[in-house]
């Protein structure tokens, strides 16, 4: 498995499980600030795509994963 793959994983899976903490109705329910994790995971997804800077990506290359196409 690739970074890029990675990468999508762990956004999905960090956006949908601080969408389910920060959730009313849950009854995980611990604060709304859960709702600013989405946003800088959403922030920082919005911002690679223009500037091709990831900071998973970058602990990923230390961690030995190889980027797509290596």
């Amino acid at each position: 498995m690739n970074s890029e793959r990675i990468i999508r994983i762990m956004a999905g899976s960090f956006i949908l499980l601080s969408l389910l903490l920060g959730a009313r109705a849950s009854p995980l329910h611990h604060s709304d600030y859960w709702l600013w994790f989405t946003a800088f995971v959403g922030f920082n997804l919005f911002q690679s795509g223009f500037t091709r800077f990831c900071p998973a990506e970058m602990l990923l290359g230390k961690l030995g994963v190889k980027k797509a196409g290596e």
